[in-house]
């Protein structure tokens, strides 16, 4: 007590700042945007294979299906596809600044070899993007369909290694990602088949 008065003494230093309170909060924001993203690499290439086969069309219905691919496509990769990867990068980068140890271990090495390979993936979808917009169609239908598993490849990958939290056997690893592969390969050759006898499948 001061003249009347009590003295009270406060830490201002803020708890939320702290590593241990700001990891939980970086990382929801980090899977966020990990899932719009991959939300945006799912679905580019089926607008790809939309506008492909579009361009196959018969004119006016071609200017028309096309003009709006090219729309929806636009707005799908800058609105929500490369924000989305930039954000997401950015808080991969904090939650490793935050917890720098983690490049120490197998598993987040043999992820990141990965990550380097979805955004060859991203940058390889961007030149398509860009070709497509200029009316340029390099690819076929087909192919655009095996492109598009890609990226799930990397999904399941990923997805095992970080609740895993190991490099896994790699020969198990390695034959279980191949295996996935073969069935959506299957499954891709399958659908090509419906779609050869019923157009509209």
């Amino acid at each position: 007590m001061v003249s009347g008065f009590q003295v009270y003494s406060f830490n201002f230093e803020p708890e939320t700042f702290k590593p241990e309170t700001m990891y939980p909060y970086i990382k929801a924001l980090h899977l966020i945007f990990v899932v719009t993203w991959f939300a945006g690499l799912f679905y580019i290439p089926r607008l790809f294979i939309y506008h492909i086969e579009a361009s196959e069309k018969p004119s006016p219905e071609r200017e028309i299906l096309t003009k709006q691919l090219k729309l929806m496509t636009k707005r799908l990769w800058y609105i929500i596809t490369w924000p989305s990867a930039v954000l997401c990068t950015l808080f991969a980068l904090w939650l490793l600044h935050l917890m720098p140890q983690w490049l120490q271990q197998p598993w987040m090495q043999v992820k990141l070899v990965f990550v380097v390979l979805l955004f060859v993936y991203h940058f390889k979808c961007h030149q398509m993007f860009k070709q497509l917009q200029r009316d340029e169609v390099k690819y076929t239908s087909h192919f655009m369909r095996v492109w598009n598993e890609v990226a799930t490849l990397v999904l399941f990958a990923v997805t095992f290694l970080v609740i895993l939290k190991n490099a896994f056997n790699w020969i198990y690893g390695v034959m279980g990602i191949v295996v996935l592969g073969i069935f959506l390969m299957l499954g891709i050759r399958l659908y090509k088949r419906i779609r050869d006898k019923n157009p509209n499948a």
